[in-house]
């Protein structure tokens, strides 16, 4: 598959690029600094742009494409938790570029908590989620986006993110039961998101995602 990643700098971004292409897929990481783009591979190229505000930038990465791997997060310093934005603003123009570029598939990154998943999360973890609530905002936000359009979308809401190896062992569902202070490595989140390229499960649906 030709797979499209945004957010590819990020930790868990850095992930799906490396284990796409370990997987023998083409990978485009879209990235806005050339200077923090992936180590150079086989199969990997580079679309540089800003996911937020350059449309044509986000349509001519997606063109040709089989799907769309989004590992986006918010900015990390004191103005992107106080000022976040990221997820309102790139949702629409992927969603459009998806759209015009007529690519159906996308796998979003999100995290639990956010919506209606706040539900889900055990109660002593949910008392440091009140720090991020306006993350949360605006990840839900970009959510609303992606659920009203015609894409084959899956929201993906991993427990807290860890940078343990993989380990190809993880639960993931809709609905799951959590306990205490559950946390899934980060490598193990890109493995399963990738999984759902190929698998075509979760269509329009959320996966719950622990260790």
């Amino acid at each position: 598959m030709r797979i499209v990643v945004f957010g590819s700098t990020g930790a868990t971004g850095r992930q799906v690029v490396a284990q796409a292409l370990d997987a023998g897929h083409e990978v485009a990481a879209f990235l806005r600094d050339p200077a923090k783009a992936p180590p150079a591979r086989g199969g990997l190229t580079i679309a540089v742009g800003q996911v937020t505000s350059d449309q044509a930038a986000v349509t001519a990465a997606v063109t040709g494409a089989d799907a769309v791997v989004s590992a986006l997060g918010v900015e990390r310093s004191l103005r992107g938790l106080r000022s976040p934005g990221v997820m309102a603003a790139a949702a629409p123009r992927i969603v459009r570029a998806m759209q015009d570029a007529e690519v159906g598939r996308l796998v979003w990154l999100s995290g639990l908590g956010v919506g209606d998943t706040m539900a889900e999360v055990p109660p002593l973890p949910r008392l440091s989620y009140r720090v991020l609530r306006r993350v949360y905002a605006d990840k839900a936000a970009g959510e609303q986006v992606l659920r009203r359009s015609p894409l084959d979308w899956t929201l993906v809401y991993p427990v807290m993110l860890t940078n343990r190896a993989r380990t190809g062992r993880y639960r993931h569902g809709e609905h799951l039961e959590l306990r205490g202070v559950p946390t899934v490595p980060r490598a193990d989140v890109a493995d399963f998101m990738l999984g759902r390229l190929t698998a075509g499960d979760y269509l329009r649906k959320i996966a719950v995602i622990a260790g």
